[in-house]
């Protein structure tokens, strides 16, 4: 009998040291295995990510970012469009491998997340109506009803100037919220307002947009704690990226303005 337990202890070890091992496989090494890096977007904001109007092909700064990324792992690509609002918690379930969306970093998600190097630069600005008088600075938006996604970096932003939230999920809503009177100013950047414009050129004269930050990193590739390698690898494609002109290209190419250096 007591032979019979040590052997049932042993097979009870050997068990528990397999399991161990398969847990302690790195991200990296999955996605390798795998063949497929799987990238979280949210596929409705323009120009980082969305849909083509002609080949509803999803397209876009961020878009090309992952895929340069991909090809650098030597691996396929997956993208999972997701809600910003549950975007991360598809992260944290192991939905998808990281997340490709103009991701800033917080000391917030830092408790949870490695972040790569930065690899975009952003400057934030307000919109209003045109004949809106009470709104000419970010010191005016305190108290007033903005059109953003609370939980988004730009809506935080928000939140800090003390805005009250008409709570929207797109970009394009929340445009159309301070159009017609729902809301009196939405948060975003500034190559995002200029890219409205760009597509709709007609309502340019119906808005003010006003500059209300420097440039600073909004664009960092997280993963959950403890893939160092993998952060390792992502910073190599981005460095890469740099080096080559890649992102520079791509921020012409989206934003019509090079982003990319932060200056």
């Amino acid at each position: 009998m007591k032979k019979f337990l040590a052997l049932l202890l042993v097979a009870a070890l050997c068990v528990a040291l397999v399991g161990c091992a398969q847990k302690k496989k790195s991200l990296l090494e999955t996605i390798k295995e795998r063949g497929t890096l799987i990238v979280g977007t949210e596929g409705t904001w323009s120009p980082y990510t969305y849909h083509d109007a002609t080949t509803d092909e999803l397209v876009g700064f961020e878009v090309e970012v992952a895929r340069y990324i991909a090809d650098y792992m030597g691996v396929e690509i997956q993208f999972v469009e997701t809600a910003w609002s549950s975007i991360f918690a598809a992260l944290d379930a192991g939905q998808i491998d990281t997340v490709i969306n103009s991701v800033s970093y917080n000391e917030e998600r830092a408790e949870k997340y490695d972040f790569s190097q930065p690899y975009n630069y952003t400057q934030y600005a307000i919109m209003t109506l045109a004949d809106n008088d009470e709104i000419n600075s970010l010191a005016d938006v305190a108290g007033k009803v903005s059109s953003n996604d609370p939980t988004s970096t730009i809506g935080m932003f928000a939140e800090a100037n003390g805005v009250i939230f008409d709570e929207v999920k797109e970009a394009a809503q929340a445009i159309s919220e301070v159009k017609n009177g729902r809301a009196e100013v939405t948060f975003s950047t500034t190559v995002g307002f200029a890219d409205y414009f760009k597509n709709h050129p007609e309502e340019e004269s119906l808005f003010k947009v006003i500059v209300v930050s420097d440039p600073e990193p909004n664009a960092y590739v997280p993963c959950l704690k403890g893939n160092e390698d993998f952060i390792a690898v992502v910073n190599e494609a981005l460095a890469q990226a740099k080096a080559d002109g890649t992102l520079s290209a791509l921020a012409l190419k989206y934003f019509d303005v090079d982003t990319t250096t932060g200056e």
